[in-house]
């Protein structure tokens, strides 16, 4: 049975997963932006940010928000392909970023790293104020926080240790 204990790749691996789907996305905004091709990568991104929210220190309710926001941006990015409309869509993934905001917030806050902490809360902030303030700034405002994003995860690779949990529960 899989569980959170369970070593099956390293966190570093999954940590640094992430990082090379969500790459093609990145390179797409400057690009291609709004290109249909890069949701595919964006859907495995969130995918193997799955594995993040289930083994990071974090408590129950942050990990459910972080859970929330790869429900909600799967789901979008499917309601993209499948050409729903972008007046639908949009404000859609900017709510599931409130919940990412929220569970990267609470995750770092509780890393031993000071850099990850603090990118950490940079970037989960980013997130979840534009979410709010979107209606009044432009798009491109929210991009520096994808470039934030890969840093966090790579300072999550680099220096990020989960603290071991047992479950007395668990087989």
């Amino acid at each position: 049975m899989l569980t959170a204990d369970r070593e099956l790749v390293s966190f570093r691996t999954s940590a640094m997963l992430p990082i090379v789907f969500f790459l093609p996305p990145l390179v797409s905004f400057a690009v291609a932006p709004g290109a249909v091709w890069a949701e595919y990568p964006g859907i495995l991104f969130h995918l193997a940010i799955l594995v993040l929210i289930a083994r990071m220190d974090a408590p129950e309710w942050a990990r459910a928000a972080g859970y929330g926001w790869i429900v909600i941006d799967v789901v979008t990015g499917v309601l993209v392909i499948n050409e729903v409309p972008e007046d639908l869509t949009w404000p859609i993934r900017l709510g599931g970023h409130v919940l990412a905001g929220v569970w990267m917030v609470a995750a770092s806050l509780l890393a031993e790293s000071k850099a990850v902490r603090v990118a950490g809360v940079v970037v989960g902030s980013w997130l979840a104020l534009y979410s709010f303030g979107s209606h009044y700034l432009p798009r491109p405002f929210l991009y520096p926080a994808s470039i934030l994003t890969v840093v966090w995860l790579g300072l999550l690779a680099a220096y990020y240790r989960p603290v071991r949990r047992t479950d007395p529960t668990a087989r």
